[in-house]
Formats: C-alpha cells, structure tokens, sequence
C-alpha cells in the first residue's frame, strides 16, 4: 500500500522533470564515451586480432609437429629399406636358381624405389617445414607487436578511464534513481528513441515554437498543453518527448545546487 501511494504522488511534472534530468544525465555519459573515443573498440579488436595469432600460431605448430613426424618417419623407412636391401643382396650369394635371384632382383629394385619416393617426400616435408616455420616466426613476431600496441592502447584507455571512473560512476547512480520514478513505458520509449537518435536526445525543449530535436513547428494549442505539464507530449514528427524551457531551466538550477 505505501508503494501504491508514493506512485500516485509522483506527478506526470515530477516525470517530466525526471525525464529531462535523466536526459541530461545519459547526455553527460555520452560525452564521457566520447572522451574514450574509438579506445575501447580499438582495444577489443586489438585483443580479439592477438587471439587468433595464438589460434594461428597453434595450428602451425601443430602442422611443423605433424611434418617433423612425417619427415622421421620416412628416414626410418629408408634405413629400413636399406638394411633389406642389404639382407636381399647377402641372400643372392646363396641363391639355388634364377628364379629365386630374379625375385630378389624385385624386391632389391622395389626397396630402392622406395627409398627414392622416402627422398622425394622427405625433400618436400623440408620446404614445407622451412615455410611453416617461417610462418611461425612471423607470428610470433606480430604477437609481440600487437602487444605492444594493445598494452598502449590500453594504458590510454585507463588513464582516461581513471580520470573520469567517479564521475561516471556517480552519474550511473543518479540515473538509476531518476529511473525510478519513470513510468516503464515512458522509460521504454525513451531508451528506444535514445538509440534511434543520432545525437542520442529523447527529451528536448521547444525553442523558438519548434521541437529542438527536429526543428519542426510546434502547434500552440501543443505548445499550452506542453506548459501547462499536465500530460506527456511527445513532437508528432521526431517522436521525442518535449518539455517547456522554463521546465528545463528549473531542472538544471535544482541540479547545480
């Protein structure tokens, strides 16, 4: 019940006024984004870029591993073709036909192709290696220049972040307050107008009778019903909510106190 009677106590003036405060508020952090600049995107990229020179760098170790292990494995096929070889022409000695010479012949011939075609790959895993290990160095080296550079840009961020933390701080505070005595549908529409906008204002004033967001005329009947804060008026062009300067003027006095 005591929640129900301080909701009715909040006049649509009071919602107003919060509105524009809450306008003022979110503007002041906009512009405290905008100290940060391109930073923070910067310094997400950057890390984002490093994490997949080490996905890169993995994969190439893991290919130099897997050429390494091919390239073994054809050396222990040449000694192994070898030492057949070696046993085949010890057996030739002691043939008893031609038939059994000629079948050793074969296989004399067969273990000798294979250690031509043991080369051959062997020469190929070397040259692939040698690049892939050129790759690797290259990444390494861009690793560590992209480092560099992302703790730089990091060391920016935080200084700047560092200088204006309170402040951003104290300003995310007030706005939840003021949120509070928002109307969700009206606080909707004002985070959904936010983001549309390009300069990012939902709540203006009607300056010289026109909406200060548009710059379209304001009719006067419009205009009275704006004064008089009896109901939320929003401009029939822009959508953004509009509130009369003398409102804004009050609000900004009450705030700098």
């Amino acid at each position: 019940m005591a929640k129900e009677k301080q909701e009715k106590e909040i006049t649509v003036e009071d919602k107003l006024k919060s509105l524009y405060e809450l306008q003022q508020v979110d503007s002041e952090i906009d512009r405290l984004r905008v100290l940060q600049g391109e930073l923070p995107q910067e310094v997400k990229d950057m890390g984002d870029e490093i994490e997949g020179l080490r996905t890169r760098l993995q994969n190439i170790e893991a290919e130099i591993k897997t050429l390494e292990s091919q390239i073994s494995e054809r050396r222990v096929a040449i000694e192994q073709a070898n030492a057949a070889i070696t046993k085949y022409k010890e057996q030739q000695d002691n043939v008893r036909n031609n038939r059994e010479y000629d079948n050793l012949t074969k296989e004399i011939e067969y273990q000798t192709y294979e250690i031509e075609l043991c080369q051959k790959r062997i020469k190929e895993h070397t040259a692939a290696l040698e690049a892939r290990q050129a790759d690797k160095a290259k990444t390494i080296s861009s690793i560590e220049e992209s480092t560099v550079d992302l703790n730089q840009k990091k060391a920016e961020l935080n200084d700047i972040l560092s200088e204006t933390k309170q402040e951003a701080e104290n300003l995310k505070t007030r706005a939840l307050e003021l949120e509070k005595n928002i109307d969700e549908r009206y606080l909707t529409a004002f985070n959904r107008i936010r983001k549309n906008a390009h300069n990012g204002l939902a709540v203006v004033t009607v300056e010289r009778d026109s909406c200060a967001g548009c710059f379209n005329k304001i009719p006067a009947q419009r205009q009275l019903d704006i004064r008089l804060r009896k109901k939320i008026i929003v401009c029939e062009y822009c959508g953004r909510i509009l509130v009369d300067p003398f409102l804004a003027t009050e609000v900004k006095e009450h705030t700098s106190k």
